[in-house]
């Protein structure tokens, strides 16, 4: 069965910086285009970035461009979001999503539990 690993979220301050990684399994990673979308305390998911399968094309949400940086190594089955100069409105729930195919444009099949981060001073 498909299974999402994340980690990497924690408590940062203020305009650091901070990696999340997600490990996937039980699927063809290559074959799928993946996401991160982010929970804060109090309200739904929000869609914060996408990769294509092959790591040709990245999206974001227009909040976030330039700060965050999606990538993805698919000889180790993980997808990296690389997170700049954090903001409190970055405290959240983060997780990753596996595509039913090889565009964001497709469906999210599952998300997993997610990593939680904290930006505090």
């Amino acid at each position: 069965q498909v299974q999402l690993v994340e980690s990497g979220g924690g408590l940062a301050q203020p305009g650091g910086s901070l990696r999340l990684s997600c490990v996937a399994s039980g699927f063809t990673f290559s074959d799928k285009a993946m996401s991160w979308a982010r929970q804060a305390p109090g309200k739904g998911l929000e869609w914060v970035s996408g990769i294509k399968s092959d790591g040709s094309a990245t999206y974001y949400l227009d909040s976030v461009k330039g700060r965050l940086t999606i990538s993805r190594d698919n000889a180790k089955n993980t997808v990296y979001l690389q997170m700049n100069n954090l903001e409190p409105e970055d405290t959240a729930l983060y997780c990753c999503g596996n595509h039913d195919y090889d565009t964001v444009d497709d469906p999210v099949d599952e998300w997993g539990q997610g990593t939680l981060l904290t930006v505090s001073s």
